[in-house]
């Protein structure tokens, strides 16, 4: 029984990663999609789902060809993007499956920077770095006319009416009547570039923002606006910031309904929070803790440190609690309402003189934390009994240690909260008590600098993970090595302990994430799906769900499927025994073409050789008949018995005759079989060599009747009586 709760497997989720790096943000009239400009593709992001849902830029033909997406726009009937790429060329795509429909070159001195649609989607308005801006007859794909006027690069095209707006770097805005191309208005009075226009449906009245202009939208949400997004049908509107933050607004009250993060650099750690790990709290290249919703992946920044966050931690003892330690030698506690879910800091230690790499609670009670930091010292501090919300305490420190001799990366409490381990470049692990931080002692047999340490749920067990490749188990009885586990390539980052201390996760610099059985001491199941270190490792309570991060700036989410996968397993088996008993029972009956079909889906090559030996009996035309009777896909898989049974000389004669019959039918036309020839050339040695057998028995069998006719007179008399 205990073997069954071991896991066996996990398998992708959902996937996190960039979805906005930058550029054009396009908004659907159902509000339920925003097509992001993401390096050189366009993706669509699902806004209820918070995940990718299509990438459109990249043909399949093109997959190699690098042919980035400079800028696009979206119809007016939100059905297809016209983009302009690294080629020079214009692309109209549908982006819903992402097929191209045509493409047509641009002829513009460099590339475009900004695209408009008219609002019947028949013209096309195009603004380049070329100080021009070209509009375009999309029904022949051909440049009508060149509008000339502007300077420098073109920051803003938009249609209204009859008219063309542009305005490029020398702060003013400029219009021409599309249909002559002639300039009707010029519009001066900025003192920076223009960078963005929007035209009220009712009173036609221009409203533009430009760079020096602080708009509500800014104020309120502390950010620097690149784009303004408007929903009519949704009353929403969308503010697209310059970190790849977009923020999703009532327009009535202002009130923040959403925030997506469109781009986050490396993951560094991540932790679960709520009573049933309803948000996950991940820490990145930045100085803002990003709290994710896990239904819909909505985002909250929280702000308060001052450098990059380098550590975070949760505890069992309180779900609602979330601490952190960042670059600018701080620590901050943070407090979720269980309510609306908003974290706000609750209190701030300072006491490290260099950056805080990682901290942790105590597991039974939420009294106190540990922290470690590259000035060599552990710090336990307590937590005050009350913390308030509206008031950002000062957190004390009770003691402190200098616990190694080179950066602490790592520290951990047992579950029992008396004892406390610490892992440290300096290659050792150590051991200390609770009370007092008495040192207890040193682990020591790891070739270079520990990045992991934890404690055994369950067991007197500590295990500790390096980068040289090993992650080691202590007991912690006498400090003795229990077990050295060996499979990484490059450093193992990260640890964790599942199913009750029976098995390990381990997390690498190559981009695994390893299943251990620690029993056996073996890796039962590697999963790939990072492109860089996973520097994060978070567990969920039941289990059921692990998150990887990484430098590939992704967010990895797996599910356990070793129970689903043990279902698939024995519905397979089921299924296979009753075909087995179909197929015996169709043989029986004497029903040799249904059985050759069963036997063939089963990819049971001796039993199909059982069935065209019997097939046999009938003659080689009842043996054509019968294969050309089954499908295209059952031929194949013919042929492929066909080359097994050939291996053997006692079955070459039945292996020749359908080899010989498939070549009928594929020199006929009547079959198709990728690659053909790459089988035909496994049978061809052994072909070879049954013909030379045979040649040598026919010339053996001819010299027996000569040598036989030979004799035959000698032993004959004269009457014709043998003598």
């Amino acid at each position: 029984m205990g073997s069954r709760k071991l896991k066996e497997a996990f398998e992708v989720d959902s996937k996190y990663g960039a979805f906005y790096t930058g550029g054009q943000v396009e908004w659907t009239s159902s509000g339920q999609q925003l097509l992001c400009q993401c390096g050189g593709l366009v993706k669509v992001l699902d806004i209820e789902q918070g995940r990718v849902t299509a990438s459109v830029g990249v043909n399949e033909e093109e997959e190699e060809s690098e042919d980035t997406i400079n800028t696009f726009v979206l119809s007016p009937d939100n059905e297809q993007i016209i983009s302009n790429h690294r080629s020079g060329l214009f692309k109209l795509w549908k982006w819903r499956d992402g097929s191209l429909i045509k493409q047509w070159k641009s002829v513009h001195k460099g590339p475009v920077s900004q695209l408009a649609l008219s609002k019947d989607g028949l013209l096309l308005a195009s603004g380049g770095t070329d100080s021009n801006v070209r509009i375009w007859d999309l029904q022949h794909q051909t440049c009508t006319h060149n509008l000339r006027g502007a300077q420098g690069v073109i920051s803003v095209v938009q249609f209204n009416n009859d008219l063309v707006f542009a305005a490029g770097d020398d702060a003013t805005i400029r219009a021409w009547d599309h249909s002559t191309g002639q300039q009707k208005l010029t519009l001066s009075g900025h003192f920076s570039k223009v960078t963005g226009l929007v035209f009220h449906e009712d009173t036609n009245q221009l409203l533009r923002w430009t760079n020096s202009l602080v708009s509500k939208a800014a104020e309120e949400g502390g950010l620097a606006v690149v784009q303004l997004l408007f929903n009519a049908g949704r009353s929403l509107l969308a503010i697209v910031s310059a970190d790849h933050n977009i923020i999703i607004h009532q327009l009535e009250t202002f009130a923040c309904e959403k925030q997506l993060v469109g781009f986050s650099d490396e993951v560094l750690d991540v932790v679960l929070l709520g009573a049933d790990g309803s948000h996950l709290a991940v820490a990145t290249n930045s100085m803002d803790i990003k709290l994710y919703n896990m239904k819909d992946m909505g985002c909250q920044l929280l702000r308060g440190h001052t450098d990059l966050v380098l550590t975070l931690a949760a505890t069992p003892s309180n779900p609602l609690l979330l601490l952190s330690g960042a670059k600018d030698n701080s620590v901050r506690l943070w407090l979720m309402d269980p309510v609306n879910h908003i974290a706000k800091c609750v209190g701030v230690g300072s006491r490290h003189t260099l950056s805080v790499g990682s901290v942790a609670f105590g597991q039974l009670s939420a009294s106190f934390f540990l922290s470690v930091s590259q000035d060599l010292c552990l710090k336990l501090w307590r937590i005050p009994k009350k913390l308030n919300p509206d008031e950002v305490q000062i957190l004390n420190v009770d003691l402190t240690e200098i616990a190694h001799e080179k950066d602490i990366n790592s520290v951990s409490v047992s579950p029992n909260d008396k004892l406390i381990a610490t892992g440290s470049q300096d290659k050792t692990a150590k051991l200390w008590s609770a009370e007092g931080l008495m040192l207890l002692g040193v682990l020591r047999g790891h070739k270079r600098g520990v990045w992991c340490v934890r404690f055994s749920p369950v067991d007197r067990v500590l295990l500790s993970s390096s980068a040289d490749c090993t992650v080691k188990l202590w007991a912690v009885e006498d400090l003795t090595c229990i077990k050295t586990l060996e499979g990484h390539d490059s450093s193992v980052l990260r640890a964790e302990f599942i199913s009750q201390g029976m098995q390990l996760v381990t997390a690498g610099a190559d981009g695994l994430l390893k299943l251990w059985n620690i029993k056996t001491s073996e890796c039962t199941a590697t999963f790939d799906d990072h492109d860089g270190r996973i520097w994060a490792l978070g567990v969920g309570k039941d289990e059921s769900l692990l998150i990887s991060g990484g430098s590939d700036s992704n967010l990895v989410l797996w599910r356990d499927v070793t129970e689903k996968r043990r279902d698939e397993a024995e519905e397979a088996r089921q299924k296979l025994v009753l075909q087995e008993q179909e197929l015996a029972n169709l043989v029986k009956a004497d029903q040799l073409l249904a059985a050759l079909k069963l036997a063939l889906s089963l990819d049971r090559p001796l039993q199909v050789l059982r069935i065209i030996q019997e097939v046999l009996k009938q003659g080689q035309e009842g043996l054509q008949d019968t294969v050309r009777q089954l499908e295209c896909d059952q031929k194949e898989t013919l042929l492929k018995c066909a080359t097994v049974w050939n291996c053997n000389s006692k079955n070459c004669h039945p292996a020749q005759l359908v080899i010989s019959i498939l070549l009928d039918d594929l020199s006929n036309g009547a079959l198709k079989i990728q690659g053909f020839s790459r089988t035909l050339e496994g049978t061809l040695p052994y072909t070879e060599r049954h013909f030379k057998r045979l040649t040598h028995l026919l010339q053996d069998l001819h010299l027996l009747q000569y040598t036989a006719a030979c004799m035959q007179p000698q032993f004959q008399g004269a009457d014709g009586v043998l003598k």
